[in-house]
């Protein structure tokens, strides 16, 4: 690539930042979009701009003077990625998609897989405290839920509240490491932990703290 190239940067996962940083000691330039507000201390290394109208039509104007456009918007960001995606094919362009591995289940004993959080409410043990980092968005496939306490970490601060008696909102700023999540997890007393399979490292604090508890 020559200096003068530009790449059209989706942003919004941890990986992105190691993107940008690279690409700008390169002296390439960067143009970031995120779909959401950046949460917690990351900073981007170059200038990032929020995106509310995810769609075609609008990253195709943004991608306009790029080279290739590269996805490591956040892991379940399917509308970013699949816009971009079609952007990039309007536009004639490269399009590099970043994929996490999933966590591997099958080395511990403790870990059990659901196709979504519905499926999963049946695993849960009676009178279980629940931790859960499945989004707010979740809630409403949590009305069979047989345990005690669900506690949903929340990373933005907001004024809503649960219209479900079980549930008690927990936020926390990001990055998570692993004393803060096993002190959080001592605190609360859980006993189930909830989450994505996002992959990755900047997520698996959790894991790890939940599997040695």
């Amino acid at each position: 690539m020559k200096k003068g190239d530009r790449i059209l940067l989706l942003a919004g996962s941890a990986e992105a930042l190691q993107i940008a940083a690279a690409l700008d000691a390169r002296e390439i330039a960067i143009r970031a979009l995120v779909s959401e507000a950046p949460r917690g201390p990351y900073e981007m290394p170059v200038p990032v701009a929020l995106i509310k109208d995810v769609a075609v039509d609008a990253l195709a104007r943004e991608a306009e003077g790029c080279i290739a456009i590269v996805d490591s918007s956040h892991v379940f960001d399917s509308v970013m990625t699949e816009a971009g995606l079609i952007a990039a094919k309007r536009n004639g362009l490269p399009f590099i998609n970043l994929r996490r591995t999933a966590w591997e289940l099958a080395e511990h004993a403790k870990w059990r897989a659901a196709p979504d959080v519905a499926a999963a409410m049946p695993m849960i043990a009676p009178d279980a405290r629940v931790f859960s980092t499945t989004g707010w968005g979740s809630l409403p496939d949590m009305a069979g839920f047989p345990g005690a306490r669900l506690f949903l970490r929340q990373t933005a601060r907001h004024d809503k509240k649960p219209q479900i008696d079980f549930v008690e909102i927990s936020f926390g700023t990001p990055p998570f490491d692993a004393e803060g999540e096993t002190a959080l997890f001592r605190e609360l007393e859980i006993d189930t932990l909830i989450c994505r399979n996002l992959g990755g490292y900047p997520s698996r604090p959790k894991l790890d703290d939940a599997d040695a508890l």
